[in-house]
């Protein structure tokens, strides 16, 4: 049977369509490939994001910065000697892009002005920091990239 160039580019185009769904399904189903988030509640977290640039913009307006820095013993934030310790509350989070089950908070107590996240809860890698803070009524919010 002799097949005409029409048919032939039927043929092909069925092929490749095929060829390109085959991989779609493949990948959609296939529970070795990982499809997380990277907030759970991605739509719920979008509504608040105002509030993050506010706040985000108060810790830059600030007087005074808090600082993020590696020490030989782990991480060190230190906040700005002019706070009042008693005054200060809030979240350090620290998210590893490269592993969800990595991530974790510490809550703010301050008894001096600065806050220690021992090396042993810090592998090597990138990790986004994100510290949330309430001084005296206002929201303040500073984000930062550390490798290790």
């Amino acid at each position: 049977m002799k097949i005409n160039w029409g048919t032939g580019i039927i043929i092909a185009f069925v092929a490749f369509i095929s060829f390109i769904l085959f991989f779609v399904i493949r990948m959609t189903t296939s529970h070795n490939a990982n499809h997380d988030l990277v907030t759970e509640e991605y739509y719920k977290a979008e509504l608040g994001f105002q509030k993050e640039i506010d706040a985000e913009q108060n810790a830059i307006n600030a007087f005074e910065q808090i600082q993020i820095k590696k020490e030989p013993n782990g991480l060190m934030v230190i906040f700005p000697e002019s706070y009042d310790n008693t005054e200060v509350s809030g979240i350090v989070s620290l998210y590893r892009p490269s592993n969800k089950r990595l991530d974790f908070n510490l809550p703010i107590n301050l008894s001096e002005s600065h806050l220690l996240i021992p090396n042993d809860k810090l592998l090597e890698g990138r990790w986004d920091i994100k510290v949330t803070w309430n001084h005296l009524g206002k929201e303040f919010l500073h984000k930062e990239s550390i490798t290790f």
